[in-house]
């Protein structure tokens, strides 16, 4: 019994039908399968070489940092230009930006008590012909629709039947509450701008660390009826100072100098960090960028932790993570503008985590080497490179092209010997 037939083995026949012939030699069939693997092979090698000559760039930092506006500058200095379809997207966006920025300062206003104040202040002359409500009345419609939503009729549209012919329009890659954000733009710019020019408002503007308004939003703000126009198309500078929060990772692939590099941003708040180790693999060079304006504020998802310490912490967890051991790690001290400006009337040291900084108060320079020495405490290897220490403004493109251009630089020569450094 067996597994195999039950007729008898034959003997092996001689002839040209014997199973157990000799293999003959490779034939046309063998000669094609030999070139088809060796293509494939010559593919692999190149695809490899390909990969192990790209250079990769993880942008790293807490929220609200600035890393989406350099990953933005990337694109402006060496990217395509963008079509019509982020436009009008940055449109919305910069639009619902306005509304979101009202909505926390008119908050503000209402909790620092200083509507009474607000109500003695006369209107502002017109513009163009259309009459300024008083600062009161534009304060009250706004509260009205945008904080307590206690509106019981519809807006009277302030665009007077021109919202048709507005370029940006609606734009779905937006969002759904970004679009309705930027109808009620539309709806009340008259009230906001009415309100923002009050002297009152600009109190409460000084004030406005304690709930997280986007500094860079002043210069939408300051010129509202441009964006407000139908003909509103965002420049470049109104896209860099664009709020849009990045929820998931985002890369993009440039050529420079005959060099690829892939630069990847991704999302700062700590229910966004989670994604970070998914980027971890392979990278030549990460870019932590920390602002230093943000000295006295606090976390939007903790509002008990200062921005700055959270910073802090998040670098020296990155740098001493075994992921970077063989990465040069820089760091970008961004926002030097407001840093500058906030200082005039924020004092470092009467913030209860500084309250060491023993520097002149309203000084730049000694408040900015202040914040360096803070974060070379949070390096275990002293080894760091000095040559390269700046601080940056993201939304200056100037300023980022030397930066950018400079940190290009150093990643090249490093690649192979990578160590700690700074730049900005």
């Amino acid at each position: 019994m067996g597994c195999g037939s039950s007729a008898e083995a034959q003997p092996a026949s001689s002839g040209s039908n014997n199973a157990y012939n000799a293999p003959s030699r490779p034939g046309a069939e063998d000669a094609a399968e030999i070139q088809k693997s060796s293509a494939i092979e010559r593919e692999l090698d190149r695809a490899r070489q390909q990969e192990e000559g790209k250079v990769k760039l993880l942008l790293l930092g807490a929220g609200e940092s600035g890393k989406s506006t350099i990953f933005k500058q990337m694109r402006i200095l060496h990217g395509a230009p963008r079509g019509e379809d982020d436009l009008r997207m940055y449109g919305v966006v910069i639009r619902s930006n306005v509304i979101v920025a009202m909505r926390k300062l008119c908050t503000h206003l209402r909790n620092l008590g200083l509507e009474e104040q607000l109500a003695e202040e006369p209107a502002a002359e017109a513009v163009d012909g259309v009459p300024n409500m008083s600062p009161k009345e534009a304060f009250d419609e706004l509260a009205t629709y945008l904080v307590d939503n206690t509106a019981s009729e519809p807006p009277t549209a302030a665009t007077n039947g021109e919202s048709a012919k507005d370029w940006v329009g609606h734009s779905p890659r937006a969002g759904l509450a970004a679009n309705n954000d930027a109808k009620q733009f539309l709806d009340h710019v008259h009230a906001i701008r009415s309100l923002w020019q009050s002297k009152t408002m600009k109190e409460v503007w000084a004030k406005r660390a304690a709930v997280n308004v986007i500094d860079g939003h002043k210069e939408y703000l300051n010129d509202i009826m441009r964006v407000a126009a139908p003909s509103f198309k965002p420049s470049t500078q109104d896209i860099l100072l664009a709020r849009v929060r990045t929820t998931q990772v985002v890369m993009e692939r440039y050529r420079i100098d005959g060099i690829d590099f892939e630069m990847y941003d991704v999302g700062g708040q700590r229910s966004e960090r989670r994604k970070w180790i998914d980027c971890f693999d392979h990278v030549d060079a990460v870019i932590f960028v920390a602002a230093l304006s943000e000295y006295d504020q606090t976390l939007a998802e903790a509002k008990r932790t200062n921005r700055m310490v959270e910073a802090l912490e998040l670098f020296r967890s990155v740098c001493n993570n075994r992921a970077f051991a063989n990465t040069s790690i820089m760091l970008f001290l961004n926002k030097k503008d407001i840093f500058a400006e906030k200082i005039l009337y924020s004092d470092i040291a009467a913030q209860k985590p500084f309250y060491d900084y023993a520097g002149p108060p309203k000084d730049f320079d000694h408040g900015v080497l202040y914040f360096i020495q803070k974060f070379k405490d949070m390096l275990i290897d002293d080894e760091f490179n000095d040559s390269f220490i700046h601080v940056t403004c993201a939304t200056d493109t100037n300023n980022m092209e030397f930066v950018l251009d400079s940190t290009r630089t150093i990643i090249m020569t490093d690649v192979s010997s990578p160590r700690w450094m700074m730049s900005s």
